[in-house]
């Protein structure tokens, strides 16, 4: 979806994703509703130092002020927790390139994830400890709030409960929530980083069917969301470290293969012919023996069998793409060819181009290193 930058923090860009602007005004008429305003109430009058007229809270424009001060509070709090992860990060020399708030809270997307367990550990308690301090903070505010101010005195009442409530559901073990990320810290003080990675993450795809069951059992369509999002997380970080623990201590050179090339000038019939007679569904595409590009069976499918004679490969073939060093790291270079559209980059060595790396070249290298447990056990 699209996302909106509000601000930054510590030159850490503060964006906003359009699923929570539309999501917004909702949360403000649910938590502004006078049942809400009721139950929350009662719990803000057991912990607070005074007690809130509720019948104050009902009056007028009230339960607006109240909806939209709770709601726009709230995500202040959960820009606050991200924050916490940011600065963190930041002792640990891990950048943070963005700050997003989306439906279901906050996202801090960090350049990297250490695995130094101490590092992962201190950085991913940092959130739910700055919600903590948040809460208190808020908590400590009931005390000087004037007792002729019922509303504001709600709302800090209110922020105070649900960022220690936003503190104790995100150290749920639900990898990749901030407790399942501590859980693998601690997983991986005595284990393979891998391992610890593939364990929390398997709890988490079991909190993810807690939450779908919960959903579907209470009509709560946010925990269907929820569990969706901690179960494709999980399951993806999963792979991401599977993929990066393969593929150590390689470098693009070495997943390199000898791709099969084709002429520019030649017939998308001819190109055609060529990938029913060797099986293949990608060829480097050469200009003057110089590689230019590459053409997939994509572009082939673009083109009606009719047409085929009429069009040459340079028309359908893809030119753009990026360009990695043929001694760099091979997962990072993976990174830059899964961001194209081509799923293809060129390869420069010594200052020249040596040739294409696909997806399919990392496919055969993974599947090969697999198949001979070139990684941490299971």
């Amino acid at each position: 979806m699209r996302k909106f930058t509000v601000g930054r923090v510590w030159d850490i860009p503060i964006r906003i994703d359009l699923s929570l602007v539309l999501f917004l005004p909702l949360l403000a008429w649910l938590l502004g509703s006078e049942a809400q305003i009721d139950t929350y109430a009662g719990v803000v009058n057991a912990v607070a130092p005074r007690a809130v007229d509720v019948a104050t809270l009902h009056v007028g424009s009230n339960p607006w002020i109240v909806g939209v001060l709770a709601a726009v509070g709230l995500f202040v709090g959960v820009a606050i927790h991200e924050l916490g992860h940011a600065y963190a990060g930041a002792r640990y020399g891990v950048e943070t390139e963005a700050i997003t708030l989306w439906l279901l809270g906050g996202l801090a997307s960090l350049s990297s994830i250490p695995r130094d367990p101490e590092q992962e550990f201190g950085i991913a308690i940092a959130g739910p400890v700055t919600s903590l301090l948040v809460a208190a903070l808020c908590y400590a505010a009931l005390y000087v709030v004037p007792a002729s101010l019922p509303v504001l005195g709600f709302v800090v009442g209110w922020l105070a409960i649900s960022n220690a409530l936003l503190a104790g559901f995100n150290l749920l073990p639900a990898f990749p929530m901030d407790g399942g990320r501590v859980l693998r810290a601690y997983l991986a003080r005595s284990r393979p980083y891998g391992v610890a990675t593939r364990t929390a993450a398997r709890i988490g795809v079991g909190f993810a069917v807690a939450f779908a069951v919960f959903g579907i059992l209470s009509f709560a369509p946010l925990f269907l969301l929820l569990a969706w999002f901690v179960y494709s997380a999980a399951t993806g970080e999963s792979r991401t470290v599977l993929i990066d623990d393969l593929l150590e201590g390689l470098t693009v050179g070495d997943v390199l293969a000898d791709t099969p090339t084709i002429d520019a000038r030649a017939s998308v019939q001819s190109f055609a012919d060529r990938v029913l007679a060797d099986q293949r569904t990608e060829y480097a595409v050469t200009e003057d023996g110089r590689v230019v590009g590459v053409v997939t069976l994509d572009a082939l499918r673009r083109v009606r069998e009719v047409e085929r004679d009429a069009y040459r490969v340079e028309e359908v073939m893809q030119r753009d793409l990026p360009t990695v060093s043929h001694d760099a790291d091979a997962f990072d270079a993976l990174a830059v060819l899964n961001d194209g559209d081509a799923g293809a980059a060129f390869v420069e060595h010594d200052g020249e181009r040596a040739g294409i790396v696909t997806r399919s070249d990392y496919a055969s290298v993974l599947q090969a290193r697999q198949a001979f447990d070139v990684t941490v056990p299971a």
